[in-house]
């Protein structure tokens, strides 16, 4: 390539066909991602860098690159981790205070696959304070801004995967979706994303949030990026995930390419109804009508407890939380207050100290609904509900191929609008928390531009383990389309 200025344009595909090609090196490609990183610090994406490590691993897949034996499709392309991962070369804190200056003696198993490819990092990722959040808003260390405008939300709680990516301050990254949080900060920042169905990818060295619901996925430019980045991430983990499902791993990009002509989908009306803004309708009805020409049928269809997904969603998530952050007691490891009187204290302070106002909310709530004389009554209501939610899908694709409907209610909301308003902010997840309750496979891709010019994302949803057919719907309309390709200006 002529031009290296430039190589923030390409996506994961292109830039790795311009690294085998060798028209760019890996270390060139890095030092010009690590540039772009310093000179648009103001975003808050970044918590962490080590260029020495960085750029060491450039060089060692320049080396692979120039033996010509190296097959690795992601050889020597960069991208960065949110900061949920845990890493060996980089500090993982999951934007909390609890873990400032934490590093873990060893990978998350997807940092670890991704390695194995031969992918560069470039650093960790901000992101609400263990994953709790949808507007990154929650971090420890600051808020990221929206790429497309400063002064709004990038979503949550993968902000700074979503923004860094938009900002082509990286050409892809990860996140990882727990009721949302890959899908709608894609969706607010113009990318795509995809969440595998839930144990498609490995959760060992993911800092846990809600165990029955947290899945890792890419965001990137396109559902091509999205595909390559996912059949490197997924796989099997048994001997250290137990949530793991012992499905091989797959090349999903084998699937692009095939007509959608004859698919079926599900518009559910329980998406398009009062709620939803009419900018966000308006882009949505324009890619349905899209999908019309290129030979899809829509089917109209029911998910008649949708509404019940964000009750549901906030008793099982928040239980989940109060019991998978109670190791964080300032004993092993973390954070601890450093004025306390015996051990009880030390608890106490070590807590209130390190935990912000999102966290302290969820596991009191989550504590309380697992208290006796509560339990019955809120949580094991609320697993019934679960498995009601996903007996819709069931019902659902009996009749359609995939689902598509919006990601979010509205565009993204400026900075603070929400953050003295907490149920403001969970209302805001109402499409994205029943594919998560249900473990089902789900993603966001631009399809447009609503209100105050802010990207518009449409979510498709497919049935279990059906990502291959996931990412070719998007792909095809990428292909006839050129959403994905719109950047914010200045960047």
């Amino acid at each position: 390539m002529n031009n290296n200025s430039a190589l923030h344009e390409l996506g994961v595909a292109a830039l790795a066909r311009q690294l085998r090609e060798r028209k760019v090196s890996a270390l060139e490609s890095a030092q010009h991602f690590l540039a772009r990183m310093r000179a648009h610090s103001e975003l808050g994406a970044f918590l962490d860098i080590n260029e020495d490590v960085t750029l060491a691993q450039a060089r060692a897949a320049d080396q692979a690159l120039a033996t010509g034996n190296a097959d690795a499709t992601l050889l020597g392309v960069p991208m960065a981790h949110k900061d949920i991962f845990v890493t060996k070369d980089f500090v993982s804190t999951a934007g909390s205070k609890m873990l400032a200056g934490y590093r873990s003696p060893f990978d998350a198993t997807v940092v670890a696959k991704l390695a194995a490819q031969g992918v560069v990092t470039l650093g960790k990722l901000n992101c609400d304070e263990f994953a709790m959040g949808s507007a990154n808003e929650n971090s420890a260390f600051g808020k990221v801004s929206n790429p497309w405008d400063r002064s709004r939300t990038p979503g949550g709680s993968s902000g700074g995967s979503a923004a860094a990516v938009a900002a082509g301050l990286v050409p892809a990254a990860t996140g990882t979706d727990t009721g949302g949080s890959i899908r709608q900060p894609a969706s607010f920042c113009g990318i795509t994303g995809i969440k595998p169905t839930y144990g498609r990818a490995s959760r060992y060295g993911m800092v846990a949030f809600a165990s029955s619901l947290d899945q890792a996925g890419p965001l990137a430019r396109s559902a091509e990026d999205c595909a390559l980045l996912l059949s490197a991430m997924c796989g099997p983990d048994l001997d250290r995930d137990s949530t793991s499902l012992d499905v091989p791993a797959e090349d999903f990009t084998r699937s692009l390419g095939a007509s959608v002509a004859g698919l079926k989908i599900g518009v559910p009306q329980e998406f398009f109804g009062e709620g939803l803004s009419s900018d966000v309708r308006s882009a949505v009805d324009a890619a349905l009508k899209e999908y019309e020409k290129l030979g899809a049928t829509l089917v109209p269809i029911s998910l008649p407890r949708t509404e019940l997904s964000i009750p549901v969603y906030y008793i099982i998530a928040p239980a989940e939380a109060s019991s998978n952050l109670s190791r964080f007691d300032g004993v092993k490891f973390g954070h601890r207050a450093k004025d306390y009187v015996d051990l009880i204290d030390m608890y106490k302070k070590t807590r209130a100290e390190g935990f912000g106002d999102e966290v302290k909310r969820r596991i009191m709530i989550g504590a309380y609904v697992l208290s006796h004389g509560y339990y019955d009554a809120y949580y094991l209501q609320a697993q019934k509900i679960r498995r009601m939610i996903a007996d819709d899908f069931a019902q659902a694709f009996r009749q359609c191929d995939v689902i598509a409907g919006p990601v979010a209610p509205t565009v993204a909301w400026k900075l603070g609008d929400k953050s003295e308003d907490p149920v403001a902010n969970y209302l805001a997840d109402i499409f994205t928390l029943p594919a998560s309750l249900a473990g089902l496979p789900g993603m966001s891709l631009p399809v447009g531009f609503g209100a105050n010019q802010m990207p518009v994302g449409m979510q498709l949803i497919g049935n279990y383990l059906q990502e291959s057919t996931l990412l070719n719907v998007a792909h095809q309309f990428q292909q006839a389309t050129d959403w994905h390709a719109k950047r914010p200006l200045g960047f």
